[in-house]
């Protein structure tokens, strides 16, 4: 599987988040808005052997 729901809080409003990533290119970074609050969130990520190895959520203000 490629693909898998990971959780983390936003970083603006505190609210937990599911996002699908996927596994398949070793990772990326990306901005997504919160689904709650719709701040924008800087997403970076890493994958190795199909499994997220490191997530990191950050403001960008």
């Amino acid at each position: 599987m490629f693909e898998s729901e990971n959780f983390f809080y936003c970083p603006y409003c505190g609210e937990k988040i599911s996002m699908i990533l996927e596994s398949l290119y070793g990772g990326q970074t990306y901005i997504e808005d919160c689904e709650v609050c719709c701040r924008p969130i800087e997403i970076t990520y890493k994958a190795s052997d199909n499994c997220i190895t490191s997530l990191e959520v950050k403001r960008l203000d």
